[in-house]
């Protein structure tokens, strides 16, 4: 059944990204996004939070799998999953199975799902289960403009880091410091180092962090967000809207609009924004 809902949105005018030459109306942007919610009812019923260790344990040898097939550091998957989805839980992933925030381009044939990012009814790729979302990460990479990456060492997941910004996947300008921070914080290198794949998947979560305070029974704060000012503002820059702002302080958007009294999602540069509750 769900093969057949996935077949008929690829053939509706407004699933095809392809087919789009002018931005879709809200009307129509919904009707698909109900249509791809019936087509993922089932994985959407079964969806519970998820930490960011719970994260990394259930998808880590996906992308071990991933860096043997394709030459891409795991560490670097991981940590652009665990942000981009927002662990999980976001609703790209949710709802689209989408982990990586990859927008449709004209050659993609696959469903699209419609959300308010850069622009209004931004269209991303919608997937039938995670997997293929790892799977189109790794193709997508393989594009021309992301070559010189893979002259780089394996181990580089800093290089990896700055070079996925220089070669335009993010116009977050603290992109690379937001995965590195990730990947240190989880120590998602170790699965970048030489061995077989069974013992890079079964690396425990509990060897996850690379500081931890041994007299503490607490974990530390789960997060891979940008730290939250001290003044618990932050001013509007070129190229934010609220869904990146929130995704960066780890809010939602209906936060991010309760905690400034807005009524809608316009904003402008300079504005001052309170990011925390």
């Amino acid at each position: 059944m769900r093969k057949i809902v996935y077949l008929l949105l690829g053939l509706t005018v407004f699933t095809s990204c392809s087919a789009h030459k002018k931005t879709i109306s809200s009307r129509q942007a919904r009707h698909n996004n109900q249509n791809i919610k019936k087509a993922n009812s089932a994985s959407i019923a079964a969806y519970t939070p998820l930490t960011s260790v719970q994260y990394i344990s259930r998808y880590r040898a996906i992308a071990v799998q991933e860096m043997n097939l394709y030459g891409i550091p795991a560490s670097i998957t991981l940590a652009q999953g665990l942000f981009e989805s927002g662990s999980g839980n976001g609703e790209l992933a949710r709802i689209a199975n989408n982990h990586f925030g990859i927008k449709c381009t004209p050659d993609w044939t696959g469903p699209s799902y419609y959300k308010d990012d850069d622009n209004r009814n931004d269209r991303f790729r919608a997937y039938d289960k995670p997997e293929d979302s790892f799977r189109d990460h790794s193709l997508f990479l393989k594009r021309k403009n992301y070559t010189k990456l893979f002259s780089l060492d394996i181990t580089d997941y800093r290089g990896w880091a700055r070079g996925l910004k220089k070669a335009g996947y993010a116009t977050n300008p603290d992109y690379p410091s937001i995965l590195i921070g990730i990947i240190e914080k989880y120590n998602l290198n170790q699965y970048d180092s030489p061995a077989d794949i069974q013992n890079q998947v079964d690396r425990k979560p509990d060897s996850l962090f690379t500081k931890r305070d041994p007299d503490s029974a607490a974990a530390p704060k789960d997060t891979t967000m940008q730290a939250v000012p001290v003044n618990k503002s932050y001013t509007v820059k070129q190229g934010d809207t609220l869904y990146n702002i929130s995704k960066r302080f780890g809010l939602t958007v209906d936060d991010l609009r309760t905690l400034n009294n807005l009524a809608g999602n316009n904003i402008k540069i300079g504005q001052v924004l309170v990011v925390a509750k």
